[in-house]
């Protein structure tokens, strides 16, 4: 099979979709490897890197995505790049396709375009191991973002996160208890702060009492949402599901409630974000002000340590990917449950998107 891996084009987007060494195993299985001409170069993989691994080097977008049987790459296709698909592709990435537009669906519907979610890949036990590879990143990454923020130069309170002796630490409000809101309450606690966390599951509140009995663990009742809002000076939103749009759990009244130029993380805002204020913003310019409250809704964490990122992308992925590659799209659908919940768009239809496949449908 012919596999590309075109530059990622999204801004602030520094990982690649395949490391070298996942290049070689693919090329001495004899797939051809297309990889566009500095790929990995925020990565530290050079061309001559990729070329060593077999891969072939080419040298524009339209080469990377044209000449793919099966795209890997990791931020979901911008139109331009729709554009340069052939239809009956297979595309591969973190693609959150629920928040997508709907042109975007059509497009892929149209041209008969199989859409492999890296993040909806999921094993009988429930866990997502791709998606939790880079939660864990992101959610270990959280305390460093978050003591900057919160340094006055960048328009906080001045408050250091662990505190000291007679000053008591910076209080962190984690809404959802799932495996990236776990990560993120070991990295905050690991800091120094005061963690509450926040979920709808009780499953997720015991796990988290079990392994960190540090953390203070509320339901997730609007009440309790507003209750440990007001009181916060860090809050992470990280409810939500793969597959559907993030629910609206803080309103912009909640926000008025809040101490002035406390800290807001939205880490769903891949999937539309958690707030009724939220909008995505970049690496460059991660935050805005909204009611006082210093808002970050950066969608792709982990792409500022993108050599941590990409090698351990590709060891979670590889070996789905190796199996789309060597039996073919249908066959690792019908033989692989964890490969078929990750389908969105094959043959035409939408699939695994429930809330897309209805709203597609009332259209």
């Amino acid at each position: 099979m012919n596999i590309g891996i075109p530059k990622e084009s999204r801004p602030s987007e520094y990982r690649v979709g395949m490391s070298p060494s996942g290049i070689q195993r693919l090329t001495s299985r004899g797939h051809t490897c297309y990889i566009e001409h500095d790929a990995g170069k925020h990565v530290g993989f050079s061309d001559h890197d990729y070329e060593k691994a077999g891969g072939k080097i080419v040298y524009s977008a339209h080469e990377a995505f044209g000449r793919a049987d099966f795209i890997t790459k990791i931020a979901r296709p911008q139109e331009e790049e729709l554009k340069l698909i052939r239809p009956g592709t297979i595309l591969g990435g973190f693609l959150h396709l629920a928040a997508a537009s709907k042109s975007k669906i059509d497009f892929l519907l149209d041209n008969m375009i199989t859409t492999v979610a890296y993040e909806q890949i999921q094993r009988p036990d429930g866990i997502r191991p791709i998606m939790q590879t880079m939660s864990q990143i992101a959610g270990y990454m959280l305390p460093q973002i978050a003591a900057n923020l919160l340094q006055n130069n960048l328009g906080g309170k001045g408050i250091l996160l662990s505190g000291i002796a007679g000053i008591p630490p910076a209080e962190v409000v984690i809404i959802g208890a799932g495996f990236f809101g776990r990560s993120a309450a070991q990295a905050f606690l690991g800091s120094g702060a005061h963690v509450t966390a926040l979920d709808t599951s009780t499953d997720a509140l015991q796990t988290t009492f079990s392994r960190f009995p540090q953390i203070t663990t509320m339901h997730a009742t609007k009440a309790n949402i507003a209750l440990t809002c007001a009181y916060a000076d860090v809050v992470i939103t990280a409810a939500g599901f793969p597959g559907t749009t993030a629910p609206t759990l803080i309103s912009r009244n909640i926000l008025k409630t809040m101490k002035p130029r406390s800290i807001i993380i939205d880490a769903a805002i891949d999937q539309g974000g958690c707030l009724e204020t939220s909008r995505p913003t970049t690496h460059e310019n991660p935050t805005f002000i909204e009611e006082n409250v210093i808002h970050y809704c950066v969608p792709n964490i982990s792409s500022v340590v993108a050599r941590t990122s990409t090698n351990a992308f590709t060891n979670a992925a590889f070996k789905y990917i190796n199996e789309i590659v060597e039996t073919g799209i249908d066959e690792a659908i019908k033989n692989n449950p964890d490969i078929a919940l990750g389908i969105n768009t094959h043959q035409g239809k939408v699939s695994n998107l429930v809330q897309l496949a209805a709203n597609l449908k009332e259209a």
